[in-house]
């Protein structure tokens, strides 16, 4: 009896004494963790107490020290910071699932098949929307003529944005709303005709003469594509997005959906250049939560290669004379980052050719003058002349780089360019070189939203049957490490986020992503077919795959 005493009290005293277990929310463990810290270590395990993580090590440091509501055993599977993508529509994604995808049709009559299916199972629509088509991909590769969706829709109008935002067609019942005919002239933008006649195809500045007046989205349409949008990015792992262009009532509106705790998505936003965004925003200094920063203004230079609205210092190669314009005049750019200087914003300026980069380059260095920590960024940075790399560094600018659009119009790029201007193209490798970093997205619905695609287009410079054999321009391929630095860490630091986001590291918000393949390990091939199993902000699982 008195050994079962001893036994007993010796119990009590072990267990007394024994070293008490920290509560924590969550514990991952047993997992391959790239914390994408300056070392680029690697951890077995960590904790994740009140949205951040407080503690990172091997399997028996933190179990053997934390206990947790919650503990994932990962059973080896890789993970990684939440994703970013450092330049999208976020918003207009959204919009976009409300209207008719033209994503991937290969003819114009394949168009015009899948907008009469949207209209008959969208009768009530006032005006049907759509967009994604790319006469790239076609047989044909000319811009439409309206003609057939004319004799589709005599009297409802409609309107079909390109691919990359930058050109639309209308049919007339559209044109005749805005007043646009032949003799209708725009500033940074054209209509486009034929035989006289307006073919219905207007390019950059000419398609805000039908923007003005669609109807405005009501707020019910705008919270629901801000909601869907959310979902379907936290199914790729994006946890951060920089949204490229938005007005002062979307802005409130996303604010609102936050801090309601409906809209999850960390949202850097970039302001159109309006007085109203400049009275509200701009001049009253950043604005900032966990959630929202509002530090920016997005410029437009010009427009986009496909549409040949991109500005050239020398001729497009398969369309002489014409070598693009300026969407926006110099005068205005000025001015635009005179008061993003004065206000301590950032400028993010989207500049696709080299006569446009080379406009916004030199803007940039009448205000920044030389080394500086103000990361004004060139949205981008598409087709750059040899001499102009180097002001990059001079003036300390960002690089914001989309990978997948090298990969989605290599197939053309040469014909608008040339053999020797296409080297100084889609220079991703170059222009990482300037500063030592860039900034990655998708510019998605241009793109789609897997930032993995993304990943595989930097890295490998192929599409995704493989071609070219050797890879379009491969010495300006990036490395895996680089590219996942890209869409994280420095993805943050273009947004001044790096001490808040983009690794995972102590103190830092436990915004991370679970996949089911390593994308630092696996091969090259099977890189855009790597999944997302788990997407977590805060700590909290937004995501599974399950």
């Amino acid at each position: 009896m008195r050994y079962l005493i001893i036994i007993f009290i010796a119990t009590i005293i072990f267990f007394s004494c024994a070293p008490t277990k920290k509560p924590v929310d969550l514990i991952i463990y047993n997992a391959k963790i790239y914390s994408v810290d300056p070392n680029f270590s690697v951890h077995e395990s960590f904790a994740v107490k009140n949205g951040k993580f407080i503690a990172l090590g091997s399997n028996d440091e933190i179990l053997n020290t934390y206990s947790a509501k919650e503990k994932i055993d990962l059973e080896g599977k890789s993970v990684y910071p939440g994703f970013y993508d450092a330049h999208c529509h976020f918003y207009g994604y959204g919009l976009s699932l409300q209207n008719v995808d033209l994503r991937g049709t290969r003819s114009f009559n394949e168009v015009l098949e899948r907008v009469q299916k949207f209209a008959e199972t969208h009768p009530d629509n006032e005006w049907i929307l759509g967009r994604a088509w790319d006469q790239n991909d076609w047989e044909e590769k000319e811009f439409p003529v309206n003609n057939q969706l004319n004799k589709l829709f005599p009297n409802k109008p409609v309107v079909l944005r390109r691919v990359d935002g930058h050109a639309l067609i209308a049919n007339d019942a559209a044109l005749k709303k805005a007043g646009i005919t032949a003799e209708t002239k725009v500033d940074g933008g054209n209509v486009v005709l034929r035989n006289g006649k307006p073919t219905g195809v207007l390019i950059d500045n000419a398609m805000e003469l039908l923007f003005k007046i669609i109807p405005k989205v009501n707020k019910q349409i705008a919270r629901n594509a801000l909601l869907d949008a959310q979902k379907n990015c936290f199914a790729v792992g994006l946890t951060s997005v920089d949204d490229a262009g938005l007005d002062k009532s979307t802005v409130l509106l996303i604010d609102s959906l936050q801090k309601s705790a409906k809209l999850k998505m960390r949202i850097y936003a970039m302001l159109t250049p309006t007085k109203e965004n400049a009275d509200y925003f701009i001049t009253k200094g950043i604005y900032k939560t966990n959630y929202l920063n509002v530090r920016s203004i997005k410029l437009y230079a010009d427009g986009a290669l496909g549409s040949r609205g991109a500005c050239l210092l020398h001729p497009y190669h398969d369309d002489p004379g014409n070598y693009g314009f300026l969407i926006s005049g110099i005068d205005f750019l000025d001015s635009l980052c005179h008061l993003a200087y004065e206000n301590n914003y950032q400028i993010n300026t989207h500049a696709i050719g080299d006569s446009a980069n080379r406009v916004m380059l030199n803007i940039y260095g009448k205000y920044l003058k030389g080394e500086n920590d103000r990361r004004w960024r060139i949205e981008h940075a598409q087709v750059i002349a040899p001499d102009d790399f180097k002001l990059f560094n001079r003036y300390s600018i960002v690089p914001s780089v989309q990978p997948t659009h090298a990969t989605s119009d290599m197939y053309w790029a040469e014909d608008r360019l040339g053999s020797e201007r296409i080297k100084n193209a889609y220079a991703y490798k170059d222009l990482l070189k300037q500063n030592g970093w860039i900034a990655a997205g998708s510019d998605f619905p241009v793109e789609e939203i897997n930032p993995l695609f993304g990943f595989y287009a930097a890295v490998v410079r192929k599409d995704q049957n493989n071609w070219p054999e050797n890879g379009f321009e491969p010495e300006n391929a990036i490395s895996r490490e680089d590219a996942l630095k890209a869409m994280t860490i420095w993805a943050a630091k273009s947004n001044f986020e790096e001490k808040e986001k983009g690794s995972i590291e102590l103190g830092k918000f436990a915004d991370f992503v679970v996949t089911d393949k390593d994308i630092m390990t696996a091969a090259p091939e099977v890189l855009y077919k790597i999944n997302v199993l788990n997407t977590f902000i805060d700590g909290v699982k937004v995501y599974s795959a399950k």
